[in-house]
């Protein structure tokens, strides 16, 4: 078993050592194929356990639906109003490593309210109640304390609109107002997790895909050359999600689409806390206006099955607008309209094949072994993906005989992590510290002497931070930069605001 301690910064000239490291000795213990938050936590825990480990991703960290998600950290009530008590409690435990141990700097507390109208119903509100109540019960058996999630409580009218400006006041009678974890940005979470493993001696290789899988190895093609070559992996997991039947024929997928929408604040009157609306006909499904700390909302979200195969980038309908739209507006005092949508974006969630509709379909993962004998992992969700990886290196071990030691992440913090107490005496902008921790000192010093690079080109992004995710978040082009390490690109206007910008960044390698 070896160990190693790396830099966590990736870039290009790191990108190439690594790469011609692996062509020139291409034997390894496990290639991850996939860089979303499940690959790069697959990686993370092999990497961290002393294991020799490349992670390859056909284009960039957090491509897929990893950075489409609501950007939530959740406690799993829904699974509760369908009695599956192991995945809630999973949920709410990995929501507590995440916020105390892991990401602290990622995840913040999110307060949600769920308005109660004259005529909606008791009985729902009720069973909405006594949900909550179930999932704060998971919050402490998972031992968050309250200070980091307080419990949930009831609120009258006029506090139910202090926190949602913009919520229909005729037949307000209250709210219930729960607490869950916030992540600042899903893609964040996952570059961050990826460059832990890279400090942990993990390969990570963007650009880079798997032509081919099978029981003598892997044959790899560089996607900026288009040169092959062949890896020979103890073992492969398959970490592709909605795309692991390409690798895995046998795996089963009925992929689920869910759509957000992009709006300003300032059309629901700045929220300071998430509208939770149960949808018409459920009493646990619900669509989420989550405020953004940067002032916009995303409002979602759908769960539609997909037919054929999963786009790359999922296109969004024009019927999960109006649908959005329609079951927002039944709890708000003015309308939202198309002219109020200034972005969109959808993600495909890659459930396991099951019975009814695609909101039914349990969230549950599946770790398999493929009869080419690489080991899929599918399933499951974003807030869970380090329960998901430590169990596949776990059965990578038992079944290849690895020589590894001991799951170490539930204990290992991500870069940039610390305690809220260090992070609240750093002398830097507090935005900074939201998105990279302890590294925004490291942000402010890509700066120099040059103070413009501390300038917002837009949205708050300043310069430095672009030249921050070149030098050492892996990022090798603009939609790199502005897709993805940065979510400028989610509105028009604001992605061509910081192009110029971004390239400028690039020539800085």
């Amino acid at each position: 078993m070896r160990q190693h301690t790396r830099s966590a910064s990736l870039n290009a000239a790191r990108r190439a050592v690594d790469l011609a490291d692996l062509e020139a000795r291409p034997s390894v213990d496990v290639l991850v194929v996939g860089g979303g938050v499940t690959g790069a936590g697959v990686a993370l825990d092999a990497a961290s356990r002393g294991l020799s480990t490349v992670l390859v991703e056909r284009e960039d960290l957090a491509f897929g639906t990893s950075r489409w998600s609501s950007k939530l950290v959740h406690g799993g009530l829904r699974y509760l109003a369908k009695a599956q008590f192991g995945i809630a409690y999973e949920s709410a435990r990995e929501r507590d490593v995440l916020m105390r141990v892991t990401a602290p700097h990622l995840v913040r507390p999110l307060p949600m309210v769920v308005p109660v109208f004259r005529g909606s119903g008791w009985a729902r509100s009720l069973f909405v109640r006594t949900g909550m109540g179930l999932g704060d019960l998971l919050r402490v058996l998972s031992g968050t304390p309250s200070s980091v999630l307080p419990a949930p409580r009831l609120l009258n009218a006029r506090q139910t609109v202090r926190l949602l400006p913009g919520v229909r006041t005729e037949g307000l009678i209250g709210g219930i107002l729960s607490f869950d974890g916030q992540l600042v940005d899903d893609a964040r979470l996952v570059v961050g997790i990826a460059r832990t493993a890279a400090r942990e001696g993990a390969r990570i290789l963007t650009r880079c895909s798997a032509e081919s899988v099978g029981a003598d190895g892997v044959v790899l093609r560089d996607g900026t050359t288009g040169r092959t070559f062949p890896v020979r992996a103890r073992a492969v997991v398959n970490a592709t999600g909605v795309h692991a039947d390409a690798l895995d024929p046998s795996i089963r997928l009925n992929p689920s689409r869910g759509t957000h929408l992009v709006l300003d604040g300032a059309a629901l009157g700045s929220p300071s806390a998430a509208l939770t609306v149960p949808l018409e006909g459920s009493v646990s499904r619900f669509v989420f206006a989550l405020p953004q700390p940067d002032g916009r909302v995303y409002a979602g979200l759908t769960d539609e099955p997909v037919d054929g195969p999963a786009e790359r980038v999922p296109r969004v309908p024009e019927e999960d607008v109006d649908f959005l739209l329609a079951q927002f507006n039944r709890a708000l005092s003015t309308g939202l309209t198309r002219d109020d949508v200034i972005g969109s974006f959808a993600g495909l969630r890659p459930l396991l094949q099951g019975d009814g509709s695609s909101a039914d379909l349990s969230r549950e993962h599946s770790v398999s072994v493929a009869p080419n004998g690489t080991t899929t992992v599918v399933g499951g969700k974003l807030t869970t993906y380090r329960a998901m990886a430590e169990e596949t290196v776990d059965a990578l071990v038992a079944a290849h005989g690895l020589p590894a030691g001991p799951c170490r992440t539930r204990t290992l913090p991500l870069v940039g992590a610390a305690s809220h107490e260090e992070l609240d005496s750093l002398d830097v902008p507090r935005h900074l510290v939201a998105r990279y921790g302890t590294e925004a000192l490291d942000v402010v010093a890509e700066a120099g002497d040059d103070p413009a690079a501390l300038t917002p080109v837009s949205r708050g992004v300043t310069p430095a931070e672009l030249r921050f995710g070149v030098r050492h978040e892996g990022a090798m082009n603009v939609a790199d930069l502005l897709e993805r390490r940065t979510r400028l690109a989610l509105v028009d206007t604001e992605r061509e605001l910081a192009e110029d910008a971004a390239r400028e960044a690039l020539t800085r390698m």
